[in-house]
């Protein structure tokens, strides 16, 4: 299927270069990486130190818990899909980027934002994101051409997700809060409540894991839809019993409170981490799978009139996605819980404008067609 397309795509880059419609093979692939790198939440970090940016590449390529990265001495990054589940340590990420944000990559959100549109259209292999970080031709599948290895999970891996998500390498160190504030009794009762609502937010993931990979674009949205909702219903269970128990806290508390975390990353660049780019323009995340999938699946008639109100629906989604980016990073673990829960909204927001959009115009599709759209490659082939 994949040989089949991609033929077809050279076929069609051929058609368009005699036709004067097309550039050059080089020229083609070389702007299709440029277009890439523009318009993308990610792209101001694309100046970061290559050091930086090659840890994140790794971490997000091995599929690292936040704590198995920062055993590595490498900032937590975002990690989309693990085998079937998207986003698979979100119970740990509620909790470690909240209180911990300075030792997660500092383009954390700008690519769970990336790779929440990437993935409905170009599955979970190479998302576009990895142009914004780094050389594209020193990333696997952005241009040079090179296999981009899948992050291996165990059964042993899913099932402690999925089943026990407050356990192992996703835990809540409590016992570090504790220690860091020195609870009165009184204190301690409400972080013994903030302990039972950390187990009551685990147990709504454990209906949120996919056990077999979602193969079309609508069954992706959906599997991401599902686990922004569970991580939704998760921080609204922990939102309200943190702030009972942060604003216990006397001053001297909460700066201990805040100043909690692995000797990982520099607060520095967690604090530039900010909206920087938001309110430019997004060209590449709606503008390039629309245009792909154009040229890929030829639409006319009433599929191209879908096609034209998919694009429209994604569009606003990532403007609602933009009217999200904080202006600031939040100093307090209240605050950055209290902006984890505006993102999340956001996020499910988009979905529920794009899914009626994409099921509509993947039901207008041949079965070929489908079968095309469902194995859509990141850039035409030279």
């Amino acid at each position: 299927m994949l040989q089949r397309e991609q033929r077809a795509q050279q076929s069609d880059l051929a058609r368009q270069q005699r036709l004067g419609l097309q550039a050059p093979a080089g020229r083609a692939a070389a702007a299709a990486v440029e277009a890439a790198q523009r318009g993308r939440f990610a792209e101001p970090f694309r100046e970061r130190a290559p050091a930086l940016a090659q840890a994140a590449l790794t971490t997000r390529q091995s599929g690292w818990a936040p704590r198995q990265a920062w055993r590595h001495r490498h900032p937590a990054a975002f990690v989309a899909w693990l085998g079937p589940v998207f986003w698979p340590y979100a119970y740990s990420d509620i909790f470690n980027y909240t209180f911990w944000s300075y030792a997660y990559e500092p383009g954390y959100w700008a690519y769970a934002y990336d790779d929440f549109v990437d993935t409905v259209f170009w599955g979970g292999d190479g998302p576009y994101a990895a142009y914004a970080s780094t050389d594209p031709y020193d990333y696997p599948q952005a241009g040079g051409g090179r296999t981009r290895p899948r992050a291996s999970v165990s059964p042993q891996t899913l099932q402690q997700l999925c089943s026990t998500p407050d356990k192992g390498v996703t835990a809540w160190p409590l016992a570090d809060i504790a220690r860091a504030v020195q609870p009165t009794p009184e204190q301690r009762a409400l972080l013994d409540e903030l302990k039972t609502a950390a187990a009551n937010a685990a147990a709504v993931f454990k209906d949120s894991c996919a056990e077999t990979y979602a193969l079309t674009p609508p069954g992706r949205l959906r599997a991401m839809m599902n686990r922004i909702s569970a991580t939704l219903e998760a921080v609204k269970i922990v939102r309200p019993v943190l702030e009972n128990f942060y604003n216990s806290l006397s001053d001297e508390q909460q700066a201990r409170f805040n100043a909690l975390g692995p000797n990982v990353g520099e607060r520095s660049q967690q604090q530039e981490a900010s909206a920087e780019g938001c309110g430019d323009p997004k060209s590449s995340l709606t503008q390039l799978p629309i245009q792909r999938i154009e040229a890929v699946l030829h639409p006319a008639g009433k599929q191209k009139e879908a096609l034209d109100r998919l694009s429209e629906a994604t569009a606003k989604g990532v403007d609602g996605l933009q009217a999200a980016c904080p202006n600031d990073v939040p100093l307090t673990p209240v605050g950055r819980l209290e902006a984890m829960h505006r993102r999340l909204e956001a996020m499910l927001t988009a979905a529920k404008l794009v899914e009626p959009a994409l099921d509509e115009f993947y039901a207008t599709l041949s079965s070929e067609q489908k079968a095309r759209f469902n194995t859509l490659q990141q850039l035409a082939s030279p």
